[in-house]
């Protein structure tokens, strides 16, 4: 890699997980709308919006359209994209639903949490090893969730959903072997008709946000593409060139401003117990990123 490709690498990196960060400031401006309806909404936007520049820009015309394409004919494939659609709809129902309703500290533990869970299913499904920097990881992030539990009496449910769905939907699009952008595309696809049956059913009940006499929030209802297409494509730009050892550090960006966002912006509750909590959760991410760049420095060497 050169050191343009690096530096602009990391500038997508930056930018796209930035982008994720503030996501949540997006829902708010949509929170007068059911979270069934905004999840309808981003499909269906997003489905058209990279769609539109798929087909629109000749350099991915011609692979990306077609390989999502071959995805939905192959049987075998497309089996793996209806599982893949089905976890990544509730990630983003149960982050939109979080959002809507004061929980984006929560949400924010889930993807601090999640790079720990895919440690675990990478060694339940693919029989990975674990190093013992690993395990201590994982072990303190389990401290930090059982603490939370101990002192709250709840179990972070929000959290633990963002984590597995996320970490179950990298495992199934792992199989399914598709780029990320004409991926997402043949996942929207999937969901579509799922969402024109919803429409449906809210403008048959007359309970639909999406309407004339509300053209700000129907602005930002149809923004929801937008939300979701810019940083999958400035996440695609950064991952063709840096390692993906940093791109892997760059992704704490978005869960520590979403949380910075919770304490500061919207004032959600942050005491003692809950900062315990996020502390074990941060060492644990601390050791296990040590211990990704040292063994990236041997295998470099």
């Amino acid at each position: 890699m050169t050191q343009t490709n690096t530096r602009s690498g990391l500038f997508f990196a930056i930018a796209a997980f930035s982008f994720y960060g503030f996501m949540p400031v997006y829902f708010k401006q949509v929170e007068a709308a059911s979270a069934m309806e905004v999840l309808a909404h981003r499909v269906f936007w997003s489905f058209l919006l990279l769609g539109g520049v798929l087909w629109l820009l000749s350099y991915w015309q011609g692979s990306a359209c077609k390989q999502s394409l071959a995805a939905l004919r192959n049987w075998k494939t497309c089996r793996m994209l209806l599982l893949s659609s089905s976890l990544i709809a509730v990630n983003w129902l149960t982050f939109i639903w979080a959002v809507g309703n004061d929980r984006i500290t929560d949400a924010s533990l889930g993807y601090f949490i999640n790079p720990l869970v895919n440690i675990l299913l990478g060694m339940v499904f693919l029989q990975e090893r674990l190093t013992r920097p690993q395990w201590l990881a994982v072990l303190l992030a389990l401290t930090g969730v059982a603490w939370q539990v101990l002192t709250t009496g709840n179990l972070p449910i929000v959290a633990l959903i963002l984590a597995f769905t996320f970490g179950f939907y990298g495992l199934v699009r792992k199989q399914a072997a598709l780029p990320a952008v004409s991926g997402l595309l043949a996942e929207t696809a999937l969901m579509l008709p799922f969402c024109v049956v919803w429409f449906g059913y809210l403008v048959s009940t007359d309970s639909h946000a999406f309407r004339p006499d509300q053209p700000s929030l129907s602005l930002w209802l149809a923004f929801a593409g937008v939300i979701t297409t810019v940083p999958l494509l400035l996440f695609t730009a950064a991952a063709t060139r840096i390692r993906l050892s940093t791109l892997g550090f760059t992704q704490y960006i978005g869960p520590s401003l979403s949380l910075c966002l919770a304490i500061f912006v919207y004032n959600e509750p942050f005491d003692n117990n809950r900062l315990v909590s996020f502390l074990l959760i941060w060492t644990a991410l601390a050791v296990f990123t040590a211990d990704s760049l040292r063994r990236g420095w041997r295998q470099g060497a």
